[in-house]
């Protein structure tokens, strides 16, 4: 018969054995050591100058003095005597300093955390995951960086997304208090898409990319042509707003015909250009001028031109062209002008054109 424990070692009390107290408090020490275990530390490789009596610590790697040979045991210190607890298969223990839990695997102290999770059908962090999110996270802040050349990895770092067909959709959707506000990526097609909403139901196509082509389209960004479809007829030494009252197009319906003038929808830069077709009134000795006008008042710097030669009707031409910083809801119209003598700026060919460039 064995003298001790096929597990923990403890020592047995033998039937003839006198001072039995002895074998059993030796017992009872060594399970006050094993049971319940917590270490204070794992990388000391000799003994601290003072400890307290129940101090156990996991025993660094080239260990000294009273712990020489003692690599990775637990030890204990009871009654001025440090006892070497040597770890078996299994052995679990707590690192107070590292707030880690370690087990013994017959060679190393490792993380009883596992190395791979497989096949998990549902994964919370922070959070509980459940059918319809089987992976949850709530966090402030999320990190994934590259496993650099030095760990064994190639230092790049790719997150791949898939999905099953054309129609379905592969993206993120970007939420405020559950609400949808934007969805980036393929929606409905592979052709790349970023779309906005304020209610999480109408959504408007921000930017769209074709995958065929990589042509970027801007299908909401303001812009319009406009022209006269009749004879403008001005005075002289009169800035006259003309009257742009058709239009090719219109996005966003940005141009307001009925006021001859583009409403800026939001705050930008914008590009906005002009072509005056100079129509006679009886006299060609007409001065033609043109610019832009901000709100009705202001004129916009650059954008004033005049032809002063002799003018050809319906010939001669003069061309504006601009870039100005709008607020919302500013407006930009075409004014036209003669001096010397009155005259037309020509039906179909007197234009105005802009877009939101920034």
């Amino acid at each position: 018969m064995s003298d001790a424990t096929t597990n923990l070692l403890l020592p047995y009390l033998l039937a003839s054995q006198a001072q039995k107290h002895v074998t059993l408090n030796e017992s009872l020490r060594l399970l006050d050591g094993l049971v319940q275990m917590a270490v204070i530390d794992r990388d000391l490789t000799a003994p601290p100058v003072s400890p307290a009596n129940g101090d156990r610590y996991i025993v660094g790697s080239g260990a000294t003095e009273d712990w020489a040979g003692w690599d990775l045991s637990v030890v204990l210190y009871v009654d001025g005597v440090w006892t070497r607890l040597a770890p078996r298969s299994g052995w679990r223990t707590w690192i107070e300093d590292e707030n880690l839990l370690l087990v013994w695997d017959g060679a190393a102290w490792v993380s009883i955390l596992p190395t791979a999770l497989q096949t998990l059908s549902l994964l919370g962090i922070g959070t509980e995951a459940d059918s319809s999110n089987p992976f949850s996270a709530k966090l402030n802040a999320a990190l994934w960086t590259a496993k650099t050349a030095s760990e064994g990895g190639t230092g790049d770092l790719t997150y791949t997304m898939n999905k099953e067909a054309a129609g379905d959709d592969l993206g993120l959707t970007l939420q405020t208090g559950y609400v949808t506000k934007a969805l980036l990526g393929l929606f409905g097609s592979d052709d790349f898409r970023l779309a906005v909403s304020d209610d999480g139901s109408t959504f408007f196509d921000a930017l769209t990319v074709d995958r065929l082509t990589g042509i970027i389209d801007q299908p909401r960004l303001p812009r319009f042509k406009g022209y006269t479809n009749f004879d403008n007829y001005v005075g002289v030494d009169t800035w006259t707003k003309l009257a742009i009252n058709n239009t090719d197009y219109n996005d966003q319906s940005a141009f307001d015909a009925a006021n001859n003038y583009f409403i800026a929808p939001v705050d930008g830069t914008y590009l906005f250009g002009g072509t005056l077709l100079f129509k006679t009134n009886g006299s060609t000795s007409s001065r033609m001028r043109g610019r832009l006008v901000l709100n009705g008042s202001s004129e916009i710097r650059s954008s004033f031109g005049e032809i002063s030669g002799a003018h050809v009707s319906e010939a001669t031409a003069l061309w504006l062209q601009t870039l100005v910083a709008l607020s919302a809801d500013d407006t930009v119209e075409l004014q036209g002008y003669f001096r010397t003598a009155d005259g037309y700026f020509a039906a179909d060919h007197t234009s105005f054109w802009g877009a939101k460039v920034g």
